[in-house]
């Protein structure tokens, strides 16, 4: 059973999240961690489970979600991986890092291009990979359907959905991944977010007013 660990960095709270399974190989997914304390507490963790990150993975390429990579990449010897029409918005981060006055150590560049479709596999768990742009031009959501959860980015909040004035994010395309791409998935899943608390995907269904008729 795949186990997911969220945890919440940088002055845009933005969830960094850790999957892992018994065999104790993880991926990081969207590391945040924007100094040396918050890169401390993700260490921390990795070491009180016992675990060996083997994937880092960005759900999308905004700089709350990015802040980390570089360091991530250092300590572990992984590659960025992502989808190839977030490259753009990755490029952008040291100019949006000085627009918010925020230290940004530039990530690497994306290593890996995943797409539509794409088995992201360790351990013995495998997630898949769903195009869902909108938020951003082309954000990755990652399904688990053994176990029954998701991990959104910034498309899909408890009762919210991500915003879409940013560059390359567009309404009608944000709503269209939300309802033809996750609203079809299992009442069950849970849904985990890039800021947040977790939901569901039939708790959406139901209350969110973004989709509620």
């Amino acid at each position: 059973m795949a186990n997911v660990l969220q945890l919440t960095f940088n002055p845009f709270q933005e969830n960094t999240y850790l999957i892992y399974d018994d065999t104790q190989e993880c991926i990081i997914l969207d590391p945040g961690c924007s100094t040396p304390e918050e890169q401390a507490e993700l260490i921390t963790e990795i070491d009180r489970l016992a675990l060996r990150p083997v994937r880092l993975i960005n759900t999308h390429c905004h700089i709350d979600h990015v802040l980390g990579n570089r360091f991530i990449a250092n300590t572990f010897g992984l590659t960025l991986e992502a989808h190839q029409g977030e490259q753009t918005v990755l490029d952008s981060g040291l100019q949006v890092a000085s627009m918010y006055h925020i230290p940004y150590d530039p990530s690497p560049a994306i290593g890996k291009f995943l797409t539509a479709g794409d088995l992201i596999q360790f351990g013995n768990t495998t997630l898949k990979a769903i195009f869902t742009p909108g938020h951003s031009p082309a954000s990755l959501s990652f399904y688990c359907e053994k176990d029954r959860f998701l991990i959104a980015g910034d498309v899909l909040f408890k009762n919210s959905i991500g915003r879409y004035d940013l560059p390359g994010g567009n309404l009608n395309t944000l709503m269209k991944s939300i309802k033809e791409k996750l609203m079809i998935l299992p009442d069950e899943v849970k849904v985990f977010s890039g800021h947040g608390p977790s939901t569901t995907i039939g708790e959406e269904r139901r209350n969110n007013p973004y989709l509620v008729d």
